[in-house]
């Protein structure tokens, strides 16, 4: 166990250790949509210039993102924007799909219940990224 883990209480949820990241032409206007209206957490943004060097965005319910401005020409870790795909668990989703709704906001595939048990919809950002809410929170880990 981690020193960081070790220092959390039990029922306090841990720290995501995995961050997809993505890039952005309009980085500023991409984390502006996905906190005003999808509803990401504002954590940290580092501006360089008219750039994002670095943004972290907390979903209130777990996890997050990592993203930046793209860099011309695409190479090393850069990634052509709207290349990106996301699943994000919420236990709101009906709240969620209605209120992306009503703001109109790109609806990709429309909220349905699925055979696996999971009720979901996605969306296309504004850069062309998509996101997919749902209630799914994965199998569990099987034992050590």
């Amino acid at each position: 166990m981690s020193t960081t883990e070790q220092n959390q209480p039990a029922d306090s949820p841990r720290a995501p250790l995995v961050w997809p990241s993505l890039q952005a032409h309009d980085a500023l206007a991409l984390i502006d949509f996905l906190t005003g209206t999808v509803g990401f957490l504002r954590t940290a943004v580092h501006e360089d210039g008219d750039r994002v060097a670095h943004a972290q965005l907390d979903w209130p319910e777990g996890g997050g993102v990592m993203l930046g401005s793209y860099k011309e020409p695409a190479e090393g870790w850069s990634r052509l924007p709207g290349t990106f795909g996301a699943y994000v668990v919420t236990d709101r989703v009906d709240e969620l799909y209605q209120r992306l709704t009503r703001a109109g906001v790109s609806i990709i595939r429309e909220i349905a219940d699925q055979p696996y048990g999971n009720r979901e919809f996605a969306i296309a950002d504004p850069e062309g990224n998509h996101w997919s809410f749902g209630t799914y929170r994965g199998e569990p880990r099987p034992a050590a």
